[in-house]
């Protein structure tokens, strides 16, 4: 049954007083919130050591929990360059853990509550667009969201009036000025050395856990989509319904298999064995090891390029030429 707008508040408004209750004042009022996704939970290192405060997510009343590997579970407050206070969600709630669409942006609610006003969304993604490499990393420009047109949505029902309207717009929903940011970041951070890339592109979200079928890559891919993944799309909607800005990078760490399933009638397949023919078939399938792996060997690059991009907006002066004179 959808909760009434009043208990859908009502818990929010719990799991706010909860925190602010144990929060030290210095960090009661976060200015920026960062969802740290599959392998990005080193993010949270980044935050000062003192002061700092950690709340396990089942300690939290009404929070969702993470079940899945390379989500720690826990919201860690503390301050980002010295002086801006921020939370960090290390891991995040999925729809496919079967957690309801509401409960999976339930947190994004208590942000606003909070007096969050920028969000920093992160996941590991698969790469659609052929230019796209293992490792590159990807600025969210827009997305696609089928299960959203097909009545999956996180604000069907009574509209919550305390956070936003009814029909809130998404043709602006990735911050433009934010993305200015982190491509003048991004400028000052990258390795002249290094092989990854920046890229801005469409991100597609599926309801998952399995990964995509060859068709349904080509399908996407068609539709417009460069990524594919199970996350972030339905927090950037709660988001954007909060008037919360949104700024979403997404890390590359497999590229999706667009060619069709090898035919069983190919004559070039004669003659090949039981182990052979599974072999051909292995090549590109997704495994969630290798997502984790690419996310720890790309998380320093991901890490100074979060971080660099907050100091540019909150730091005095950083509003001036967002996009460093380029």
């Amino acid at each position: 049954m959808t909760p009434s707008c009043s208990s859908s508040f009502q818990h929010v408004s719990e799991a706010f007083s909860f925190l602010e209750e144990r929060l030290p004042e210095s960090l009661r009022a976060p200015r920026v919130a960062i969802i740290c996704g599959s392998g990005l939970g080193g993010l949270a290192s980044t935050i000062d050591r003192l002061p700092q405060v950690e709340f396990d997510y089942a300690s939290i009343p009404h929070f969702p929990r993470s079940t899945v590997a390379g989500h720690a579970g826990k919201l860690v407050f503390g301050l980002l360059s010295g002086n801006i206070p921020a939370v960090l969600m290390v891991g995040r709630a999925h729809y496919y853990e079967g957690h309801s669409i509401n409960e999976v942006t339930f947190p994004i609610r208590v942000f606003k509550l909070l007096g969050v006003d920028t969000i920093i969304l992160t996941n590991a993604a698969g790469g659609l667009n052929p230019e796209y490499m293992v490792g590159d990393i990807v600025l969210l420009n827009d997305h696609i969201f089928l299960a959203g047109l097909a009545g999956i949505h996180p604000l069907r029902g009574p509209n919550s009036e305390e956070f936003g309207p009814r029909f809130p717009p998404l043709s602006d929903a990735y911050d433009l000025e934010l993305r200015c940011h982190v491509h003048r970041a991004w400028a000052t951070t990258a390795s002249g050395e290094g092989k990854r890339r920046l890229h801005e592109g469409v991100y597609a979200f599926v309801g998952g856990p399995s990964y995509e079928t060859r068709a349904e890559c080509r399908m996407l891919r068609q539709l417009g989509a460069d990524l594919v993944g199970m996350s972030t799309v339905p927090e950037i909607v709660v988001a954007r319904h909060c008037g919360i800005r949104v700024l979403a990078l997404s890390l590359v760490t497999n590229n999706a298999v667009l060619s069709p399933v090898p035919r069983g009638d190919d004559h070039l397949l004669h003659g090949k064995d039981a182990a052979e023919l599974g072999e051909i078939l292995q090549e590109g399938k997704a495994d969630h090891q290798e997502v984790l792996e690419a996310g720890r060997s790309a998380a320093r690059d991901m890490q100074k390029l979060v971080i660099q991009t907050i100091a540019n907006v909150f730091q005095p002066g950083s509003h001036e030429n967002p996009i460093g004179g380029q």
